[in-house]
């Protein structure tokens, strides 16, 4: 009688935009379920829909989770530099793309980093950085965050098959607290050392997409 064999983890592939981003991710060799690749995109949209395609295009890679990360700028006011936001969904004007088990990720987050706001609800994407007056505007279609390449990325990662996807990003300004550069003030130095921290929830998500679905 054959025993059967245990699932085998997917491979997860982590993507952000910048050189700082993936530093603050770089410890992403340990403790996860399964082979890990932290993805550079480059910045805007357009980077991230070449950056997804050309890794998920190889064999070793096609069943790959992906999980979106990196900085955001929080549209409800209230946040602040270092909040967490896990995203229901991603939009961009290609659509939505539906993340996966959130619940699962919120609470690890909520688990990893005790103390930090975590916020879900849609993330909305941009070409362009967001300031000002259209903050407000995007806060109106219910979005509570906007980056620029977390829907391209979603949305290029489902385009080359089905797969578990996520989005993760830390608030490096808010409508109360506006940047003018990443990590020139306090609050884009709180946002990297949050991102420093999210590692062991993704693998806990990564780890969960195992489980038996009831």
């Amino acid at each position: 009688m054959d025993t059967p064999q245990a699932p085998q983890p997917v491979p997860l592939v982590i993507a952000c935009a910048l050189t700082i981003e993936r530093f603050a991710l770089r410890g992403a060799r340990g403790g996860s379920a399964g082979p890990v690749t932290v993805l550079r995109s480059g910045m805007g949209p357009r980077a991230a829909e070449r950056a997804v395609v050309r890794t998920l295009g190889g064999d070793r890679m096609r069943d790959a989770a992906v999980i979106a990360s990196g900085f955001c700028a929080g549209l409800v006011p209230g946040m602040h530099p270092g909040d967490l936001v896990v995203a229901e969904e991603t939009r961009d004007p290609r659509g939505t793309t539906v993340c996966t088990d959130i619940e699962v990720l919120a609470k690890a987050l909520a688990e990893a980093l005790p103390g930090r706001t975590v916020h879900t609800g849609p993330l909305t994407g941009s070409g362009h950085v967001v300031r000002g007056p259209e903050r407000a505007d995007l806060r109106t279609t219910g979005a509570i965050a906007v980056d620029m390449e977390s829907a391209a990325t979603l949305w290029a990662a489902q385009q080359a098959g089905p797969r578990p996807v996520a989005a993760v990003r830390v608030v490096v300004d808010a409508p109360e607290h506006e940047l003018v550069r990443i990590g020139t003030v306090r609050g884009g130095i709180s946002a990297f050392r949050v991102l420093r921290a999210v590692l062991p929830a993704f693998f806990e998500w990564h780890r969960s997409l195992l489980l038996p679905r009831r």
